[in-house]
């Protein structure tokens, strides 16, 4: 289920999750869109800035995610760009996250969002907070990286 997303399909990212968490287990969840957010969509009018992922009554509900309306796809009806929208998991699934998810400082944030075939999918993910040490730690790493590719990049 970790596949690597190829750059075409992906629509919209939470690089912020990814700088604040840890990340535990990741998931693939199909979302129910309305059609007017599936144009938007293709428009290229999705963020998953502040979203995150809540379990109600069994059910994986996505909160804040940010869909613009288009002004000409959303004439004949009222558009809610935050609405919460239902996220299609199997049973097993929602059972196995709805345990690990409500241990404590866990919590389940949305990755990434992408097409795959014709269909809108979330890759959400099970993450534990990072202290504020792990993310200069996090950083120092990333920079060093960069600086031994710009070395070697250099001498060739």
């Amino acid at each position: 289920m970790n596949k690597k997303n190829n750059n075409s399909n992906q629509i919209a990212s939470n690089r912020k999750a990814r700088h604040d968490f840890h990340i535990i287990e990741t998931i693939e969840a199909g979302v129910m869109l309305t059609g007017w957010e599936i144009k938007s969509i293709r428009a290229g009018r999705a963020q998953l800035r502040d979203s995150h992922v809540i379990m109600r009554s069994g059910e994986v509900w996505l909160l804040n995610m940010h869909i613009s309306p288009l002004i000409t796809a959303s004439t004949h009806v009222i558009a809610e760009p935050t609405r919460t929208r239902k996220l299609l998991l199997h049973k097993k699934q929602i059972s196995k996250f709805m345990g690990k998810g409500q241990e404590k400082g866990f919590s389940i944030v949305p990755l990434s969002m992408y097409w795959k075939s014709n269909k809108v999918k979330l890759e959400i993910a099970l993450v534990k907070g990072k202290k504020l040490y792990d993310k200069r730690e996090a950083e120092k790493t990333r920079d060093w990286n960069q600086q031994k590719a710009r070395i070697l990049k250099s001498m060739k």
